[in-house]
């Protein structure tokens, strides 16, 4: 497994930054963006830790499913959900964004 180090954690929230409001990318597309691939759960570690007021935009990142991954605070998804709502990204009525419509493509 390769471990968190400041190379990765740079190339993730530069990926990150990247995603163009009104798209969303994947856990899985960042890690394999940044040249750490099968590595989806560093990403969102990376996420996890942001200080609140960041700049980054952590909400535009869903996983394979196009789903905004269940959390211990429900407030945050919420947070995410309205979030990606207000750039125009919509959902269905599982809950699930259509990757190929929403998916930013680099």
């Amino acid at each position: 497994m390769i471990h968190e180090n400041n190379d990765n954690v740079e190339r993730i929230l530069t990926l990150i930054q990247q995603v163009p409001a009104g798209c969303v990318a994947t856990y899985g597309q960042i890690a394999k963006l940044a040249g750490i691939p099968k590595n989806s759960r560093q990403v969102g570690s990376v996420l996890k830790k942001l200080p609140t007021g960041s700049g980054v935009p952590w909400y535009r990142i869903v996983n394979s499913k196009g789903e905004i991954s269940d959390r211990k605070n429900e407030s945050s998804q919420n947070i995410q959900r309205m979030a990606l709502e207000e750039e125009g990204v919509s959902f269905d009525n599982n809950g699930r964004i259509r990757l190929k419509e929403f998916q930013w493509s680099p």
